[in-house]
């Protein structure tokens, strides 16, 4: 058979395929979906496609996959980053007849269905996250046979893959070293809808090509124009996260349809949610917290218009696909254009008009500055990772846990730092831990600085499109590197102002009250974090109940939108150290009116504090006037005080804690007086709630019967 007569056989049968999975009969191709579907399915191609969302890039892979397979090839792998995405993706494959099924974190009872289905041949595409392909029996088990047999790797949102993208995912990273290790002549398939002129350049070296697209062995790059023609964009400055939220309760019944919210935290995502479910709106809060059961229901309650928005922060991202998505609505700026437009790029796939509205904030930058820093690595901290490996007696494999009570990071940052110390080559995961491979490794300082001054530029970029006088969607392209970019002609700034900018006063007035709320629960520590005992805390497991302190309170969280400003102020660095202001004290009384405690504190007790003593102690003696109660004093300092300061974690934080409080004379012989009755333990933040824990211990061990921590803030 001549390849002119191939050529239009497989022309024939992905039209046939294209009207199975949209359901039509009279669909068409988009420009540069079919020459995709034949670059893989004839002649074995490697191809980047960046076009825009809802042109169909899903509808090329599981195309191609099906005409592959009826050729006899293997089934396709595709990479994919979210679970709602893959969710979605299923669903599509089902409606074109192709068998797909996934392997994910949320799915752990269908595995060993899906590895039965694998080993009979009868899935035609296998969802993985890029996490996925350096689980140790996945990697080591699997992932060598489904290598020798794929048909076509497929990436989705490619733009991970470059140091340039505009999320931060080690694991893409390993793609790169994944396609060196696939047979000769293996199709390979990248998509993305967010990738400007230098991602394009980098992703197409990750897949192993030049730039000659002429070339048999190059990268086929298909892109199109990024406009989207359906959205009407606008950016109305309103300031204060009060005016905003008295926005949404004013104006969000007559945005079209349903829609999303997007927030930049978790707290205002739940702080909007809450505030819109009392004024009467059907919402739900979607967030990287939200149980993955409630959000594929929340997900499919939006998809059948049962609620009028998904308040969500970027865990609601790539991939949802809703096509009458109506609205798309931002409390608050992404860092860049780049992750606006994906966001945005929700709304309207299968519609003529659909409404996005930009609301900054004056918080924005403060908290792209913390995401900024918060992923990327640390040489020193690095460094210490290696070495603890290194040291690990016969080079055993050390845990997680186990490297926490060895190196004073967090969990997330330092499973992040793992991930790219793995991609590396310096460490390896296997079966129980993690091991140092012995491989030299030398921080790339160069290249994260590379990274840290890209994304300052992409955040100055996002500052000039919300001020731009230009047209919204051309700043959008351009910032893309769309060659394409015109004005659109239905912005704010192509017409005119088409959202209302006034709020009602009932609005104000709500948004006031919810923003005025106070009281966070702290959750009491119950268990010694592991590793306690090798840093000088001779704990382990279970925290004794009669040791334990109560369930406690704290005025706000350090991100909540209406008193964490306040905090943020307070604890702001540089701040002066200055006795409470009264409303804030007000405020606290009221955490302690809503309390609902089983038997009111009978003494106020606080922490001493090195950073802020006047701010504590005027809190304590304030609370203790206002509530009648003795106010005891405080704790000493014992062996010099606490040792290393926030950000730690646990097992760190525990040690540089214990055994530095004490119990002075004075305080234990009015603990004694006080015939064994509960206390309110004051100090100024709970951060990682250690010091609370010890110092509760400590009173409870002098003859408290309970304490009852109250704090200013609470991080996290």
């Amino acid at each position: 058979m001549t390849s002119t007569t191939t050529s239009l056989d497989s022309r024939s049968e992905a039209l046939d395929a294209l009207r199975a999975l949209t359901g039509r009969d009279d669909a068409h191709f988009h420009d540069g979906q079919l020459e995709a579907i034949l670059a893989l399915v004839d002649d074995h191609r490697r191809a980047l496609v960046v076009q825009r969302t809802g042109w169909g890039k899903s509808a090329v892979y599981f195309i191609a996959s099906l005409l592959l397979r009826r050729r006899g090839a293997g089934p396709t792998l595709l990479v994919s980053p979210l679970l709602a995405l893959m969710r979605d993706q299923v669903a599509a494959a089902e409606r074109a007849g192709v068998r797909a099924v996934a392997i994910n974190s949320a799915n752990l009872h269908e595995w060993d269905d899906v590895r039965a289905r694998l080993a009979a041949d009868e899935v035609d595409v296998l969802l993985v996250s890029p996490e996925r392909l350096n689980n140790p029996r996945f990697r080591d088990e699997q992932l060598p046979d489904l290598v020798r047999r794929t048909g076509l790797l497929v990436v989705d949102e490619a733009h991970c893959i470059s140091d340039w993208g505009h999320d931060f995912r080690p694991d893409y990273r390993r793609l790169a070293e994944l396609i060196t290790t696939l047979p000769a002549g293996i199709p390979i398939l990248a998509t993305t809808a967010t990738a400007n002129a230098r991602v394009v350049t980098d992703v197409v070296e990750q897949l192993g090509g030049g730039s000659d697209d002429s070339a048999e062995s190059g990268v086929l790059t298909i892109r199109g124009s990024l406009a989207r023609e359906s959205l009407r964009l606008g950016v109305l400055q309103l300031g204060t996260s009060r005016q905003r939220l008295a926005w949404l309760l004013s104006h969000i019944g007559e945005l079209r349809g349903s829609g999303i919210v997007y927030t930049l935290t978790v707290s205002a995502a739940e702080d909007a949610a809450r505030l819109l479910r009392q004024a009467g709106h059907e919402v739900r809060a979607y967030t990287g917290r939200t149980d993955p059961d409630e959000r594929e229901e929340s997900e499919g309650m939006l998809k059948r218009n049962e609620l009028k928005a998904l308040v969500a922060t970027s865990a609601l991202g790539m991939g949802f696909d809703k096509p009458d998505l109506g609205f798309v609505v931002h409390l608050g700026a992404p860092s860049s254009p780049v992750a606006y437009y994906q966001q945005v790029g929700r709304a309207g796939r299968g519609s003529i008009d659909a409404d996005v509205l930009l609301l900054p904030g004056e918080e924005d930058e403060d908290i792209w500055s913390y995401f900024a820093t918060a992923s990327m690595p640390d040489e020193a901290r690095a460094t210490a990772v290696l070495d603890a490996l290194r040291d690990a007696s016969d080079a055993k494999p050390l845990s997680t846990p186990a490297l926490e009570s060895r190196v004073d990071i967090r969990r997330s940052p330092l499973e992040l730092l793992l991930k790219v110390l793995d991609v590396d080559g310096a460490v390896r995961r296997v079966s129980g831990g993690w091991v140092a491979t012995g491989q030299p490794w030398v921080y790339d300082r160069e290249r994260y600085e590379r990274i840290a001054l890209a994304r300052k530029a992409e955040q100055q970029s996002m500052l000039d499109y919300e001020r731009t006088g230009a047209c919204r969607m051309e700043t959008l392209q351009r910032d893309l590197d769309d060659p394409s970019a015109a004005p659109c002609g239905r912005c704010d700034t192509c017409t005119s102002a088409w959202y209302p900018a006034a709020v009602t006063e009932e609005a104000t007035s709500s948004a006031s009250a919810s923003l005025d709320r106070v009281g966070v629960p702290i959750e009491p520590r119950s268990q010694w974090p592991t590793g306690a005992e090798r840093l000088g805390a001779p704990v382990k497991g279970r925290l004794s109940p009669d040791e334990r302190v109560e369930e406690g309170r704290a005025l706000a969280r350090l991100t909540d939108l209406g008193w964490g400003g306040v905090l943020r102020t307070i604890f702001a660095e540089g701040a002066p150290d200055a006795p409470i202001a009264p409303n804030v004290l007000d405020a606290c009384v009221r955490v302690l009116a809503d309390w609902g405690w089983q038997e009111r504190p009978a003494a106020v007790v606080s922490i001493p504090s090195r950073s802020r003593p006047l701010l504590v102690e005027s809190l304590a003696t304030g609370i203790a006037s206002i509530g009648k109660l003795p106010y005891l004093g405080s704790l000493e300092f014992a062996g010099g005080g606490p040792t290393g300061g926030p950000g730690g974690n646990s097992a760190y934080r525990l040690a540089g804690v214990w055994d530095r409080f004490a119990v002075g004379p004075q305080l234990a012989e009015d603990l004694t007086q006080l015939g064994g009755r509960p206390v309110l333990l004051v100090d100024d933040r709970a951060d990682s709630r250690w010091t609370l824990t010890v110092a509760g211990r400590i009173l409870r061990r002098a003859g408290a019967s309970a304490v009852l921590p109250l704090t200013l803030g609470l991080v996290g």
